[in-house]
């Protein structure tokens, strides 16, 4: 999946067009996904690669479209020990996510 992406940062590049880069980039416990996995946004919110899914990957979706408009980089700390409403919430350990708009 990394090459594809990778793919679509160069393509990007030579049309111009934005594109939002969330990395896993620390974990601590059990996580869905561990550093160095990708997720690619594009402006219009769809995305390539995953993070790990559910609300977590939904938490740092929202970071990502608020840094494809403002550019400012962010990092997100997604919690998975507390307990919410249902259970997606299965894994039990904490990640911390940088995003970054990788293309202007």
């Amino acid at each position: 999946m990394t090459a594809e992406i990778f793919a679509e940062i160069r393509e990007a590049i030579s049309q111009g067009e934005p594109r939002v880069l969330a990395t896993v980039a620390n974990t601590r416990g059990s996580t869905p996904r561990k550093s160095g996995a990708v997720m690619l946004l594009r402006p219009d919110g769809t995305f390539m690669g995953t993070i790990g899914g559910g609300c977590g990957e939904s938490e740092v979706w929202q970071d990502a479209m608020d840094t494809m408009a403002d550019g400012i980089p962010r990092l997100t700390v997604v919690d998975l020990t507390e307990p919410i409403d249902g259970d997606d919430k299965i894994c039990g350990g904490v990640m911390e996510i940088f995003v970054e708009r990788v293309v202007d």
